[in-house]
């Protein structure tokens, strides 16, 4: 057994599917003799394949981005010609008779050790490079999908060290039935993954995956973050009796999807969907969101082989519209950097990602990009599928007016350049994403330049804890429900109501029931989530008045602790929704 952080509520039991960081199952058995030359020409054609991609990148990232930034694709290139490091993985094949992705794994943990003990720049940087390849050559050697294209349907429990953006991309069409991670927290990105797929997930289950292979069976209980590897029979018996109460409870809750968002005092409130693209959208209708509230361009980017064009960003942007439930869109400019990179828009590796180069920084050095994706915007709005359709325009981690002012300019700039080469485009409302702490505290001031407010709950918290979200060790100060955070987000809120701009939170706080009670009582109407939990706090708004949701509120702001507030909370979401409980996380 395994604690960790309770992450995604619910029950599952399955087998595990374990990933590796870079390595998705590679194959340990001993090859045969007969077998040594076809596996050699499956890693030659991996090779090929590689290398082909990384050449169609350096020729879009030239025409799109600038030739600058084509340096890291033509380094990455040269890994692959680089007679040192393939005449490794031969001799692993060769020699030793291992398969071309335990061949590769072995290698790249040689060149990984020799990356820490390393002092030398230059070296650590070609090494890092060495790190993007063999991720690329491990994704042609090991798809998590058949060869067919076609996804495996038996759903698994996803047990790995950490859950990392490349692989949520991969493992789009892969059956889940629960997601445990070693490190991670309450918003890392196994945990936004499994609630908006709605199932259950654990994270900081430290020493899981030295204790699960693939096929174990594995207990996932994502209300208080047990897990249990190899059940004994009563465990089993038991944990698959509140995994059925799970799903039944989950599929009539589904069945509200028509039903108005509404309170019980008849108090109508707007239910939208974060999503990361098409299929999201449609997931969105199919569980009764008012619209999209997020669209999260940046996995378009991270899920192309190459480089989006601005023909194919209108081609993606219309298609969400058309998917979206009431053609209502916000679409989120890029939000990359963090632990979210692309090698086009730079390769530095920073102390500290989360507080640098990333977001609308990164949009800003490369104006030409980010003006590209502005017009996608602005013509999909224009186009048949946009032209009814709520759209807005979101800029996510916006620090101060001088970003504002200069963002407008932009936006001016783009529907000139249209209107010039005579492109059919249509301006739309923006707004800012509410997430560094300096523009929580000049709100008032920004509320002039823009049209509305998104808070985005997952980021503003980390900061205001200066707490890094997906570490485990300081997890109990990255919490949402903690007084200073309350304070913080009542302010917000109640300045754009008084100022009488839109306001919404689109982070993992409004699918949560504790704190979407304390939001309803800030006086939050509009609240954006993963798709799968719409129905849950739709059926908590139904039985909570505005009156009791205050109530609350004003009985947790005399509280001086996190845990006084969930515990507060906590009791008294129990005492108006019972019916709730197995989809709530205790932690």
């Amino acid at each position: 057994m395994r604690k960790g952080i309770g992450v995604s509520p619910g029950v599952a039991v399955g087998q595990a599917y374990c990933v590796d960081e870079i390595f998705v199952n590679p194959e340990h058995t001993q090859l045969a003799e007969q077998e040594v030359f076809a596996e050699w020409c499956r890693f030659e054609k991996a090779c090929e394949r590689t290398s082909a991609e990384l050449r169609a990148l350096q020729q879009k990232v030239s025409r799109q981005v600038g030739k600058d930034q084509v340096g890291v694709f033509q380094s990455q290139e040269a890994i692959l010609r680089d007679p040192a490091f393939i005449g490794k993985v031969r001799d692993q094949i060769v020699r030793y008779l291992r398969p071309s992705p335990a061949a590769l794994e072995i290698v790249f943990k040689e060149y990984d050790q020799l990356r820490a003990k390393t002092k030398d720049a230059y070296l650590k940087q070609r090494l890092l490079d060495l790190h993007d390849v063999v991720i690329r050559l491990s994704g042609q050697l090991s798809p998590l999908l058949k060869e067919d294209g076609a996804p495996d349907e038996t759903p698994r429990v996803l047990v790995a060290k950490e859950l990392l953006p490349w692989h949520i991309v991969a493992i789009g069409g892969l059956a889940l039935s629960g997601i445990v991670t070693q490190t991670g927290g309450r918003t890392s990105h196994a945990a936004i993954l499994a609630r908006r797929r709605g199932i259950p997930a654990v994270t900081a289950a430290r020493g899981v995956c030295d204790h699960c292979a693939n096929g174990d069976l594995i207990v996932v209980d994502g209300r208080n973050g047990t897990v249990i590897v190899h059940p004994d029979p009563e465990q089993e018996s038991a944990y698959r009796k509140l995994q059925r109460e799970f799903v039944d409870l989950r599929g009539k809750l589904a069945e509200n999807r028509d039903r108005p968002a509404r309170t019980a005092d008849g108090v109508e409130l707007t239910l939208l969907a974060n999503i990361n693209g098409v299929e999201d959208a449609q997931a969105a209708g199919a569980m009764g969101a008012g619209g999209v509230g997020l669209y999260r361009t940046e996995y378009l980017f991270l899920s192309h082989p190459a480089v989006p064009s601005e023909e194919e960003q209108l081609a993606n942007y219309r298609q969400v519209i058309a998917a979206a439930p009431g053609k209502r869109v916000t679409i989120r400019t890029l939000d990359l950097g963090g632990d979210k990179t692309i090698p086009f828009l730079g390769h530095d590796r920073e102390a500290n990602p989360f507080m640098g180069w990333r977001s609308i920084r990164l949009s800003f050095e490369h104006p030409e990009f980010f003006l590209e994706q502005i017009r996608a915007v602005l013509r999909a709005a224009a186009a048949p599928e946009g032209a009814d359709a709520d759209i807005t325009l979101l800029f996510p981690m916006i620090t101060t007016l001088e970003e504002i002012r200069r963002i407008r300019a932009m936006v001016r700039k783009a529907g000139k350049q249209l209107a010039a080469e005579k492109k059919p485009y249509r301006f739309v409302p923006f707004g800012l994403m509410l997430e560094v702490p300096a523009a929580a505290f000049t709100i008032e001031s920004l509320l002039r330049e823009v049209d509305f407010v998104s808070i985005g709950s997952n980021d503003l918290v980390q900061y205001l804890m200066a707490a890094d979200r997906d570490n485990p060790k300081v997890s109990h100060l990255c919490e949402p429900l903690s007084p200073p955070v309350l304070r913080v987000l009542q302010r917000v809120i109640q300045s754009c109501n008084r100022a009488g701009k839109p306001v919404n939170l689109c982070g993992e706080m409004a699918g949560d029931p504790r704190s979407f009670v304390l939001l309803l009582g800030m006086g939050l109407r509009t609240f954006s989530m993963s798709p799968a939990l719409i129905p849950t706090i739709k059926d908590l708004a139904a039985q909570i008045t505005l009156e009791q949701a205050a109530a609350v509120m004003s009985d947790v702001s005399s509280q001086r602790t996190t845990d006084q507030v969930r515990k507060l909370v906590g009791r008294r979401v129990h005492e108006l929704a019972p019916n709730l409980e197995l989809l709530e996380s205790s932690n």
